[in-house]
């Protein structure tokens, strides 16, 4: 079986974070999967470094951080957009010189879960393509550019990347664009690569947030992109008790006590919140669909 190589990127705050998409992608591995998991390191501490080495007990795998010089990151650096973007998500636009001997590679970020084995994905034939992901929800970008993704997770064909000095691409049209880019990287690559993506299943990305409000409604994700994070209380994310049953299988595990106001209570106060700020939500034609979509249709 070849390697499933997998990336994800982060700084030491969302650590614990990147160890829940871990150990969901470990957990739902099948038994021949052979995974080789690669972490862009933005300051990660030596004891988040050790936690994440412990998800290895979930599935045998290996596990790498690539130390990044912010330096070469410069110019990103410059990029006006949303403050909720940060450097380390920009890390991914030089993973063919990161990781020089990795040809194909799924990025994710840190607020997914995996529901299923990644060999599936890893293995999707993207043609001529650079690389594949899932339609944003953005229907206005779409519409506008039809192989138009959501960033959270792609699969890179890297050694096209170098063929084509993509790298490259990326980094002159952001010192072009620098003062009008408002979506961070997500922007860039799918300027950049506009016609070379090939968009797969929505499962593959099901982009959610409160009931009404995901892109798609299928009862069967294979990786879900939790927009509402979960570790923020009271949000109304549809999806948070699946972030929470895979921090369970980590070294950041929740007390009973932690567990019960995270999960019981947390579900309480979001649906209360949300209804507070939507209180006609029952009078939506969505809330019906989203209804029939999720329980009823087969």
């Amino acid at each position: 079986m070849p390697e499933i190589n997998v990336c994800l990127s982060c700084d030491d705050n969302y650590a614990k974070h990147a160890g829940v998409v871990i150990a969901s992608i470990l957990f739902n591995a099948d038994k021949n999967d052979k995974l080789s998991i690669y972490i862009l390191d933005g300051g990660i501490s030596q004891e988040a470094k050790q936690k994440i080495f412990e998800l290895k007990k979930i599935k045998d795998s290996s596990i790498n951080f690539i130390d990044i010089d912010e330096n070469l990151f410069d110019e990103y650096k410059k990029v006006k957009t949303h403050f909720y973007i940060t450097l380390p998500t920009y890390y991914r636009l030089k993973l063919p010189s990161l990781l020089p001997n990795v040809d194909r590679i799924i990025y994710f970020d840190c607020d997914f879960v995996v529901c299923t084995s990644l060999y599936e994905l890893f293995n999707k034939e993207i043609g001529s393509n650079i690389i594949a992901g899932v339609h944003d929800t953005n229907r206005k970008r779409v519409k506008q550019n039809p192989t138009y993704i959501n960033a959270g997770m792609i699969l890179f064909d890297l050694r096209r990347m170098r063929e084509e000095n993509i790298e490259d691409a990326f980094l002159k049209y952001t010192k072009e664009n620098s003062e009008t880019i408002t979506m961070g990287d997500q922007e860039i690559i799918n300027e950049v690569l506009k016609g070379k993506i090939r968009i797969i299943e929505d499962e593959w990305n099901v982009q959610s947030s409160n009931f009404l409000n995901r892109s798609s409604y299928t009862k069967h994700p294979k990786a879900i992109h939790i927009l509402a994070k979960p570790w923020i209380y009271a949000t109304a994310s549809v999806h948070k008790k699946e972030y929470f049953k895979y921090l369970q299988l980590t070294p950041w595990a929740l007390s009973e006590e932690e567990y019960k106001h995270w999960t019981t209570d947390n579900e309480r106060a979001s649906i209360l919140a949300y209804l507070k700020r939507r209180p006609f939500v029952f009078l939506r034609p969505r809330f019906y669909e989203a209804v029939f979509k999720t329980y009823i249709l087969k």
